[in-house]
């Protein structure tokens, strides 16, 4: 079929036309004019800061390595099946980390609660939606050390479990009766007489499954397997924190068939526990990102960049009289460098908590490790009313002189 160079013109230029009212393109522009985004942090009025404190959830956690940002960037522009893309993330995930499955969450609290609700119901249907109202006929009780209770039974306690405590591996022996349906073990927790081995050990002897709350045990690396092949048979982390994907992601790994029954109690699922734990496609190719970028990683030369930035801001504070710093690793939840740096309180006439104020409320802002001044806020860090805590991990380039000038300053001021 033949068509004339004039008619070929004419509608090929009435395509272009219409592709470029589509796209919102000039039909003079031979390229789409780049999208400047627009800066909603200053829009709304919140200030930005730096953060020398770690991934907590209240501080919006990470920030996200580059190619997290580029995934996500490009998975946004595209709509996928929701269940096609979790079936398929899981799949990668679960090959990836050396388990049977994987389910990407809304963050590590969920999948405490996905965890518990797969126990309980194992597929049943009529469970599932039932659940925490009607558990006529469920086994409900979940064993878990009284050293490890924490602010998250109540991720445990949505799903309709009842806590057993227990103190002595005697008491665990005892506890198991026939509503038992879990065993739960906190991996951070700075107590407890029961170890890891005997928790799963003791469990599978009785045919039941035992769950680890690992949110922020990474790094090590190979936390993400290591867990997993002691034989817990599910695990939780967040994907927020040292992994460094979406703050509201998180991963449930385990066993298949928990993973299976996990995801059924999920959203996009209707009237589950999970409906309002919605994880979109951003979350899900932003995490699969976020642990292919970590296990790019290498644990050694996380360490030293961390301790390198923790020196640099010792150097300057150790210019003040009085004052002293030193370099602390927590033994398990954010197992990474961190600058404790105390003082001579007849030297430096400020209390930690002041000085924590006074950084918050400079230029340019500046969070400190939320232990500073206090009590523990994180499994193993210490705290004290002299004591000044820098999480230097998630600091950008070049912010370790800005922290380590602005705590010079605030801490010669009152000397």
């Amino acid at each position: 079929m033949s068509i004339s160079r004039r008619k070929l013109l004419r509608e090929g230029s009435q395509v272009v036309a219409g592709a470029c009212a589509l796209g919102g393109v000039s039909a003079n522009a031979s390229t789409p004019a780049p999208v400047v985004g627009v800066d909603y942090y200053q829009k709304l009025g919140v200030t930005p800061f730096i953060n020398a404190a770690g991934t907590y959830t209240i501080l919006s956690a990470s920030i996200l390595p580059d190619q997290v940002q580029a995934a996500i960037a490009l998975a946004a522009q595209k709509p996928v099946h929701l269940m096609e893309l979790h079936k398929a993330a899981g799949e990668y995930l679960a090959r990836r980390l050396r388990c049977e499955g994987a389910i990407v969450t809304s963050g590590a609290a969920a999948a405490i609660t996905l965890a518990t609700a797969a126990c309980i119901t194992r597929g049943n249907k009529s469970a599932i939606a039932n659940i925490p109202t009607d558990m006529q006929g469920l086994k409900n009780e979940v064993i878990v050390q009284n050293a490890h209770r924490y602010d998250y039974d109540h991720m445990l306690r949505d799903c309709g479990a009842r806590l057993i405590d227990v103190e002595t591996l005697d008491d665990y022996e005892g506890a198991f009766s026939d509503r038992t349906v879990m065993t739960q073990f906190f991996n951070a927790a700075e107590g407890g007489r029961i170890n890891r081995e005997d928790w799963v050990r003791v469990a599978h002897k009785h045919g039941v499954p035992c769950f680890n709350d690992a949110a922020a045990d990474v790094p090590p690396i190979a936390n993400l397997w290591n867990y997993t092949a002691m034989g817990f048979d599910l695990v939780a982390f967040s994907g927020g924190k040292g992994i460094r994907g979406p703050q509201c992601s998180g991963l449930l790994l385990g066993k298949k068939e928990l993973i299976d029954a996990a995801m059924q109690n999920n959203s996009p699922y209707s009237n589950t526990v999970g409906r309002g734990m919605k994880v979109g496609k951003e979350e899900i190719i932003g995490l699969v990102a976020a642990v292919d970028w970590f296990l790019e990683q290498d644990d050694a030369a996380m360490e030293a960049e961390y301790r390198k930035r923790a020196a640099v801001i010792a150097e300057r504070v150790t210019t003040v009289p009085g004052v002293e710093a030193r370099i602390f690793i927590p033994p398990i939840a954010n197992h990474v460098p961190h600058l404790l740096i105390t003082y001579d309180v007849n030297r430096v006439r400020l209390t930690a908590s002041d000085v924590m104020q006074r950084m918050r409320e400079g230029t340019p802002r500046i969070e400190l490790n939320p232990s500073t001044g206090g009590g523990p806020a994180s499994a193993g860090l210490p705290g004290g009313s002299n004591v000044i805590v820098v999480g230097v991990w998630m600091l950008q380039p070049g912010e370790d002189q800005i922290v380590g000038r602005r705590l010079q300053e605030v801490l010669s001021k009152d000397s």
